[in-house]
């Protein structure tokens, strides 16, 4: 029963980058936008970087390769996003609510992923 809940955490996690990953390139101006209004730098690099970085992420854990490694990446994005993109502290009344929800979920994100390697750290298709 561990194993098909883990299985199944894995799997919601991949999906929950694979298709922002998709999207960044599906709606491209939408998210340029975004980060242009956080006063990002080097926009379309980033951008693609992202989102390239969550396809692969994704689809490694999805094949349950190299799961520790992609989840700790992944990890680590969320805490730039959440920094860079979810700064509710530069925000009041409802855009600044919306920030924190999105901050706070994406804690639960980044909590979800650092289970999900610690779980895995020590399975032998984590690091290969």
């Amino acid at each position: 029963m561990n194993q098909r809940l883990v299985a199944v955490g894995r799997v919601l996690l991949a999906l929950y980058f694979l298709l922002p990953g998709i999207m960044k390139f599906a709606s491209w101006d939408m998210h340029i936008s975004l980060m242009e209004a956080h006063g990002m730098f080097m926009i379309p690099q980033l951008l693609a970087a992202a989102a390239v970085f969550e396809i692969v992420a994704a689809i490694a854990l999805l094949m349950n390769r190299y799961t520790a490694l992609a989840s700790i990446l992944l990890a680590l994005l969320v805490v730039v996003i959440n920094v860079s993109l979810h700064d509710f502290w530069n925000y009041s009344g409802i855009e600044g609510a919306h920030e924190m929800q999105n901050f706070i979920k994406n804690l639960g994100i980044l909590a979800g992923l650092l289970v999900l390697a610690g779980h895995s750290g020590t399975g032998s298709r984590s690091l290969k």
